[in-house]
């Protein structure tokens, strides 16, 4: 019999580990009353760069969720804890976490990694007493915030999912099965960060060959109502913001394809190219996807190179 801590009107306290752009959208969803039951701790509140520790402080209070200098303190007395880290940490923060969990707490590893990586992190919170939830957070959080749509899964899917309504949050059942979940995100991940790559690609050698215009137009009559001209747009601006995350992301798809037995090599060109233009720390100034492409060809090597090996020398046609 699968035990976990049934959550009574005193269980309100609630730990985000990792204080980013996914929590800090839920606890604005969740409002004021509830923020002041979330306890917060982010591994940059350890940070030794001038600034950084100091920002993150001001993070929590912004959010007007308790701070904490440490995960135990976090973890202290909270019943409900959402994992909400870099995919690359997502394992290391549920071990840390196995350290201080309460009996019975629920878990929910919201980050985007691997079915394996999950169900490693499963048995190291299920063995300290907790109970293990697989979450995908499969929109952006803006502007959806907490009611972003979730899949979850695993044992304690079914109780997750009253937890879940409790915090007014949108939530759908996938199975059973630790890594049902996750398997869906990295997988549908295949297209949605490829198809930006592929966009970035196509409108970056349209820009430079003068026929980005005539390109997109040709797209549209393909695919008409895709809205090919703002759809680019946007995913410059989302490689420009959040592309190194999404390169993480994209390296647990690919372990993810390894699971399966299959190749990487579309993954590993995807992680490269959202890597690549996401490390040109560049703010989007404007929706338009020729101002974005332009922005990204200026800052890229004099001899337009963008990675792989692969140059688009054209920079006489852009003067």
């Amino acid at each position: 019999m699968l035990f976990f801590r049934s959550m009574s009107s005193q269980d309100n306290t609630i730990a985000l580990i990792g204080f980013g752009e996914a929590a800090s959208a839920f606890v604005a969803g969740w409002g004021g009353a509830r923020a002041r039951h979330c306890r917060a701790f982010d591994i940059k509140t350890d940070s030794k760069r001038p600034g950084i520790s100091e920002s993150k402080y001001l993070d929590y209070e912004k959010s007007g969720v308790q701070g904490h200098g440490t995960l135990e303190a976090a973890l202290r007395g909270s019943t409900r804890v959402f994992s909400l880290v870099t995919a690359d940490q997502a394992g290391a923060a549920a071990r840390s976490a196995a350290a201080f969990l309460e009996p019975g707490a629920f878990f929910l590893d919201c980050n985007s990694c691997s079915p394996g990586v999950k169900r490693n992190s499963a048995r190291v919170i299920n063995a300290a007493g907790g109970c293990y939830v697989d979450v995908a957070i499969m929109a952006p959080v803006h502007p959806g915030l907490h009611r972003t749509p979730l899949t979850i899964s695993g044992p304690y899917a079914g109780s997750a999912l009253e937890l879940l309504g409790g915090l007014e949050m949108t939530a759908t059942v996938a199975g059973t099965g630790v890594g049902d979940a996750s398997s869906i995100k990295m997988i549908r991940s295949i297209v949605m960060k490829g198809l930006e790559a592929l966009v970035a690609d196509c409108v970056l050698a349209g820009r430079l060959a003068g026929v980005d215009e005539a390109v997109l137009a040709t797209l549209e009559k393909t695919y008409p109502g895709f809205g090919w001209e703002q759809r680019a747009g946007y995913m410059l601006e989302r490689m420009m913001t959040h592309g190194v995350r999404r390169a993480a992301e994209m390296g647990e798809v690919a372990s993810t394809l390894e699971e399966l037995g299959l190749g990487t090599a579309l993954a590993d060109a995807t992680m490269e190219r959202q890597q690549r233009i996401g490390e040109l720390g560049l703010i989007a100034q404007s929706p338009d996807y020729r101002v974005l492409a332009d922005q990204i060809l200026e800052s890229l090597t004099p001899a337009g190179e963008i990675g792989g090996g692969q140059n688009y020398s054209t920079i006489e046609q852009k003067e």
